[in-house]
């Protein structure tokens, strides 16, 4: 009965690449350490050689200095360790991304596939077919419900030519009368006036 409710052990979702990741990064830390130590170490024997010199032991100052010389190459090994261990971290980590991304495109295109499975090209344009069918079909509604089916519609040019003697009517309608008077009023000439030789005095103008 107990195994029956036995909890299940957790799956651990820890991978053998951030476990190698992990590994490479205490490492670094431990060279890093390590150049730390080596720093505080030659910053206590160069003060220990300067004490020397000044005691007249210059052997024992000139072995310190050999030391630090030696160390100084130790440190230029690990720079390059350190590089190389951080441009593998980086390497792991970028590998770690590029999976998750080929996994999402794998999951994207089995997507893709289940939902062209669902519905095909042939259901597509029967889709599109229908909706057009409806369409005119409401469009033909939309004409009975507005009285206007089987009417044809009038010509824009004859509507427009029609509002324009409409507004030359109103015009003549708005012309006030012209009053007609009993006066006789001269006639004019018909004939043209013809000048003298003379253009100094315009009574001499003549009829011919």
């Amino acid at each position: 009965m107990g195994q029956l409710f036995a909890k299940k052990k957790p799956v651990s979702r820890i991978t053998e690449q951030d476990k190698a990741v992990l590994k490479l990064k205490q490492t670094r830390d431990k060279l890093k350490q390590y150049q730390k130590k080596i720093v505080v170490n030659q910053a206590k024997e160069r003060i220990l050689a300067k004490q020397l010199l000044d005691q007249g032991r210059k052997d024992k100052a000139l072995r310190l200095l050999k030391k630090k010389k030696f160390q100084d190459s130790l440190l230029d090994k690990t720079d390059v360790q350190l590089d190389n261990l951080d441009k593998l971290v980086q390497d792991i980590e970028f590998a770690q991304v590029e999976i998750q991304v080929v996994e999402g495109l794998k999951g994207g295109n089995e997507a893709l596939d289940a939902l062209h499975q669902i519905m095909s090209l042939d259901d597509v344009e029967k889709i599109m077919g229908d909706t057009e069918d409806a369409i005119a079909y409401q469009n033909e509604i939309d004409d009975l419900m507005a009285g206007g089916a089987g009417v044809e519609q009038p010509d824009e040019d004859e509507l427009l030519a029609e509002l324009g003697e409409l507004l030359g009517d109103e015009a003549e309608q708005e012309l006030p009368d012209v009053p007609v008077s009993d006066m006789d009023l001269p006639v004019a000439p018909t004939h043209e006036l013809e000048k003298t030789k003379s253009r100094d005095d315009p009574r001499t103008l003549v009829a011919s």
